[in-house]
């Protein structure tokens, strides 16, 4: 085939072959590396399992750690003993602060930690989690005495067959990826693609490997250019018997390398950096005709394949300041928010222009800066989505971007395939301060597996989008509760359309407080007297949905915990919060966790009355003790501030100050001979609970 040149409208693959291991000698998966052994507890619930992936890089799976210690890192040394004399390992290394950051609360992570300042395995005795400040070993690892981590596997050039095709040594860098410097190949192949598979030779039933750039379309011309390329899916080096360059149509290998029996390389965690030495220009795929409508066909969905990209155009009836998202699933099979990866999508109206935003949801809880529904930019990663254009028209907001199918960031992002059918998810949701993502209601996402062929050529189902239900069911009226010093603080679900959102105006994550059992009800208090907050949003700091301490600020928003020291400079903390002797601040109305929970799904639509809802609610108590805030009201709080979350935004709302003696504003008569009043008024049903004592003390 080389000598007469490529036939007419072929199609070639480039094939680099190798040995596959003996399936008596594959790793078996999931692999981590060798085995260092697990981390001692000494305190602060360390666990970990560590693991030697390469000569200077450990990975330690389902580390745990309370992040109460005030100055703790990951910390390394040569001395017999964990000490002083140790260097920190950064972590997360790509900081930008002058310090490396303190390690915080983690229940379950898998962490990557290169060593430090060229520092090799053999050139250390142990790994510790190490208060620097208090000089206190937390927890220990010793590296075994003549430990041999994996390392990289240098195999030959390619096999010289056709269409120019040569290499230098080709390397094994980890379990998916390969370097192939000086690579030289024609492009004359007309369908030409790096290809792996099994046998003793190149052969037609292997499987494409994207290009350096994540490229699926036949291989361009190389001209001596260093590249990696990452094995696709679940395929490691140990699975395959060959790397080849193969001619799909004429099944024709120009050139391939075969992988060893004895392969012992690094597994593949995210640890090796692919870089790409040249930008693929291809043309275009056309599938401009793409369109699939779900959410009960209140989403468009449009896309077309370009390049090494794919290019998305939502399209749905929006409301003001909320979000359309649309990804790829965290599970295959079914619906599964959690490690998902979506695209964030929202008119801004402020600037009068779309947004978009790369997301990774790694828990079912708001962002809190580490955790939970966040941008990856604000997660230290990247957002690899652009917007490319949108438009508000005839009440529905069309916004289109552009991301790349491969997975840029393999901790945050997800490959979009083009060779069969994922599942994706969708929601719509309110957007909180920050612009960012908040809670979605159950009727607001995916609810059944939903398939996307993202390889399909005129696949177009779309109809026409359905009309939203503007009406909506009434919001409940709001509550007060005044005239009595005791106060339970506790979690539970926001009500939906009738509760917190209508209530405050504030986007809501799902929950709420819920103070003397009743949703977010205005409290009403004097200066000068004292009363007790018994709190039981949680005490479990390493579950960040279900740690909520209960605190007092002017903040209408709350978060105090999460906000950056500017921003916490901006509120004022009345009650809930202290500060250690270095002057970090800390909350101290953390009780056990109650919460009242559905007994089936959310009835709050079809509750016309917040006693008819609070029926269809049971309370569920963990185990321990309530926490106790006491707050004495100081002659100079402003007459309105706020009960709030320490950890998230927007779970509290009002408390009204007065002075002594100053008449509660609430219509109608006050005075009342019994401890639940309910007064219907034009606008409002208010509760208001009043105590014998105080209606007697006036």
């Amino acid at each position: 085939m080389a000598g007469r040149g490529p036939p007419p409208r072929g199609v070639c693959l480039v094939l680099l072959a190798l040995y596959a291991v003996p399936a008596s000698t594959r790793r078996a998966e999931p692999y981590y590396g060798r085995p260092i052994g697990r981390l001692n507890q000494y305190a602060h619930g360390i666990r970990g399992q560590v693991y030697a992936v390469d000569e200077s890089t450990v990975f330690v799976r389902g580390f745990a750690y309370d992040g109460t210690g005030p100055d703790a890192y990951f910390w390394v040394g040569d001395t017999p003993q964990p000490s002083p004399e140790g260097v920190p390992i950064p972590y997360p290394e790509d900081y930008t602060t002058r310090d490396p950051p303190i390690l915080t609360a983690h229940t379950n992570t898998d962490i990557l930690l290169r060593l430090p300042g060229g520092k090799r395995l053999k050139d250390i005795k142990w790994l510790s989690v190490w208060c620097r400040r208090f000089t206190v070993n937390f927890g220990d690892v010793f590296i075994p005495p003549g430990l041999d981590p994996p390392r990289p596997r240098v195999l030959p050039e390619l096999k010289r067959l056709a269409h120019g095709l040569r290499s230098g040594n080709i390397s094994v860098l980890d379990a998916k990826t390969f370097y192939i410097p000086n690579l030289h190949y024609d492009g004359a192949g007309p369908d030409a693609y790096f290809w792996v598979g099994n046998g003793s030779e190149p052969n037609p039933f292997g499987t494409k490997v994207p290009s350096e750039s994540g490229s699926l379309h036949p291989l361009r011309g190389y001209q001596g250019e260093d590249i990696e390329i990452q094995l696709p899916g679940k395929l490691t080096a140990y699975d395959i018997d060959w790397l080849a360059v193969w001619c799909v149509e004429y099944r024709h290998n120009f050139g391939h390398v075969y992988i060893p029996k004895d392969l012992d390389v690094p597994p593949a965690l995210g640890q090796t950096k692919i870089t790409t030495s040249s930008t693929t220009s291809q043309t275009p795929a056309s599938a401009t005709n793409n369109c699939k409508e779900i959410l009960d066909k209140r989403l468009q969905v449009k896309w077309e394949l370009q390049g090494n990209q794919i290019q998305i155009t939502l399209s749905a009836r929006l409301r003001r300041e909320q979000y359309m998202a649309f990804g790829i699933s965290g599970a295959e099979g079914r619906p599964a928010m959690l490690n998902a990866d979506v695209v964030v999508a929202y008119w801004d109206n402020k600037a009068n222009q779309p947004k978009v935003a790369d997301y990774t949801i790694s828990h079912l809880a708001q962002c809190d800066g580490e955790r939970g529904v966040c941008p990856d930019a604000r997660l230290g990663g990247s957002n690899d989505v652009v917007v490319v254009s949108g438009q508000q028209k005839n009440g529905i907001t069309t916004i289109t971007y552009r991301r790349p199918l491969a997975a840029k960031e393999p901790n945050k992002d997800k490959e979009v395939l083009t060779s069969r059918s994922q599942s994706v998810i969708a929601a719509f949701g309110p957007l909180n301060s920050r612009y960012e993502a908040n809670a979605h209601s159950f009727m607001d996402t995916t609810r059944t597996d939903v398939q996307l062929d993202f390889g399909a050529q005129n696949d177009h189902t779309c109809i026409g989008l359905s009309e939203l239900d503007d009406d909506g069911p009434a919001p409940w009226p709001p509550r007060v509760i005044a005239g009595v010093t005791n106060f339970t603080a506790r979690i539970g679900p926001a009500g939906g359309k009738r509760g917190y959102t209508p209530i405050t105006g504030h986007p809501s994550w799902g929950i709420a407080w819920y103070i003397n059992d009743q949703l977010i009800p205005e409290l009403y208090v004097e200066r000068g007297k004292t009363y007790t907050f018994i709190v039981e949003g949680g005490e479990d700091q390493t579950n960040p949905a279900k740690f909520h301490p209960f605190y007092i600020s002017d903040s209408s928003e709350g978060g105090y915990g999460q906000k950056k020291p500017e921003d916490q400079n901006k509120q004022r903390v009345f009650a809930g919060v202290a500060r250690d002797n270095e002057g970090y601040a800390y909350p101290t109305a953390i009780g056990r966790y109650c919460e009242w929970i559905h007994k089936t799904t959310d009835q709050s639509a079809v509750s016309d009355t917040f006693e008819a809802y609070m029926k269809t609610l049971q309370l569920e108590c963990n185990e321990g003790e309530p926490g106790i805030l006491n707050w004495t009201v100081a002659e100079e709080t402003p007459d309105l501030v706020y009960y709030q979350c320490y950890t998230h935004n927007n779970l509290g709302w009002k408390i009204h100050v007065l002075d002594p003696g100053q008449p509660i504003p609430l219509p109608g008569d006050q005075r009342a001979n019994s401890a639940a009043v309910y007064l219907p008024t034009v606008t409002a049903l208010i509760v208001v609970l009043i105590s014998f004592y105080n209606i007697a003390s006036r």
